[in-house]
C-alpha cells in the first residue's frame, strides 16, 4: 500500500518544479529531456557547419575574389556585381525563365500531392492502397540521372517510345525532336517532376488525412450530405492548414530550380529558354571562375526566397490563417 501510494507522489515531484507562470524551468527541462537534446545535437552540428558557417563567404560577393589572396587579401568593390547583374543582358532572360517555371510548378505540380491523397484516401481496399502507394513512392528514390535517361527513351527523335506514338497518331510528317526544342522544355519539366515528387508528396497529406475524426464525417451524413459534400466541408477544412504551411515553405523555393534536373536537360538548342539562375551561377562561377558575380547571383536569390517566405506568411495571416510565424 505505502509504494502505491508513494508513485503518484514521484510522478508528480516534477510539476511542483514549475514556477509562478507554469513553465518548467531552463535547467529542469535540460535534466529531465537531456537525451533529446543529445540526439539534436547532431541535426545542429550540420547546420552550423554546413549551412551558416558557409555564409562568411557571401562576403566575395561584394569583392572581386581572387583566391591566392583570400578572403582578406581581395578589394572591396560594394555593389559592383548587383550592378552588373542587374543591367546585364541576361537578367531579364533568367529572371523570365525561373519565374515562369516556378509559376508551373506553383499550378501544377503543388497541387499533384494533395490530389493524390484525396483520391488515395477515397480508396477502401488496403491491400490495394498500399500496392498503389508504394508504387508512386519509388519515382522519389531515382536518381535525376536516371529520370533524364527514362526521358530520352520515351521522347527521342529516333526511337523514343512516346514520340514514335505522337508521330504515329499525328498521320505522319517530319519528326520532332522533343529534347531540343526550346517550346517543350518547359513541359518536359513539369512531367518529370510531377512523375517523380507527386508520390512521395502525398505522405504529409496522407498523413493529415488519417488525423480527421471520424465522428465528423458521420455527422455529416446525418445531415444529407453526400461525398462531395463531405469532401468540401470536412476534408478539405481539416487539411487546409497543412496545406498552407506547405505552400509558405514552397514559395521560400520558387526561385531554387532543381539544378541536376536543368542542367541534363539543357543542350545549345533549347538554352534560351531553359537557362535558370541555378545554372547560369554553374556556368559564370565555376566554368568561368566569375566567383564573386555568380555569388552576387545565389544572394540575390537567396534574399527574393525569404521575401517570398515572409510575404506568403503575411498573406496567409491576411486571409485568416495561421501562418508559420
Amino acid at each position: 500500500m505505502a509504494t502505491d501510494l508513494a508513485s503518484p507522489v514521484t510522478e508528480a515531484a516534477p510539476e511542483r518544479r514549475r514556477d509562478g507562470s507554469g513553465r518548467v524551468p531552463l535547467r529542469a527541462a535540460l535534466r529531465r529531456y537531456r537525451w533529446l537534446y543529445v540526439m539534436l545535437l547532431p541535426g545542429l552540428a550540420y547546420f552550423a557547419i554546413f549551412r551558416y558557417l558557409p555564409m562568411y563567404g557571401l562576403t566575395i560577393a561584394f569583392q572581386d575574389f581572387v583566391p591566392f589572396s583570400g578572403y582578406s587579401g581581395s578589394p572591396w568593390v560594394g555593389l559592383k556585381h548587383f550592378e552588373a547583374l542587374f543591367t546585364g543582358p541576361d537578367f531579364g532572360r533568367l529572371l523570365f525563365n525561373t519565374l515562369f517555371l516556378a509559376l508551373l510548378t506553383a499550378l501544377f505540380v503543388f497541387p499533384a500531392p494533395i490530389v493524390v491523397a484525396l483520391l488515395l484516401n477515397e480508396v477502401r481496399v488496403s491491400a490495394y492502397k498500399r500496392y498503389v502507394q508504394s508504387l508512386i513512392y519509388i519515382p522519389h528514390f531515382l536518381s535525376w540521372t536516371i529520370v533524364f535517361s527514362l526521358t530520352y527513351l520515351l521522347f527521342a527523335v529516333d526511337f523514343g517510345v512516346i514520340a514514335g506514338w505522337i508521330h504515329s497518331l499525328s498521320g505522319g510528317g517530319p519528326l520532332v525532336d522533343y529534347m531540343a526544342r526550346p517550346e517543350w522544355f518547359r513541359p518536359l519539366v513539369i512531367l518529370q517532376l510531377l512523375w517523380k515528387t507527386s508520390g512521395w508528396g502525398t505522405i504529409i497529406y496522407l498523413a493529415a488525412l488519417a488525423g480527421v475524426d471520424p465522428n465528423l464525417y458521420e455527422a455529416a451524413r446525418m445531415d444529407g450530405a453526400g461525398r462531395w459534400r463531405q469532401f468540401w466541408h470536412v476534408t478539405l477544412p481539416a487539411i487546409r492548414p497543412t496545406i498552407v504551411v506547405m505552400a509558405i515553405l514552397t514559395s521560400g523555393n520558387l526561385l531554387d530550380q532543381s539544378f541536376e534536373q536543368i542542367w541534363l536537360l539543357t543542350n545549345s538548342l533549347n538554352r534560351s529558354t531553359a537557362e535558370v539562375f541555378d545554372t547560369f551561377v554553374y556556368y559564370v562561377g565555376i566554368a568561368g571562375a566569375g566567383y564573386s558575380y555568380a555569388t552576387a547571383v545565389g544572394l540575390f536569390k537567396g534574399v527574393a526566397g525569404v521575401v517570398l517566405i515572409f510575404g506568403a506568411n503575411w498573406l496567409a495571416k491576411r486571409l485568416g490563417q495561421r501562418g508559420l510565424f
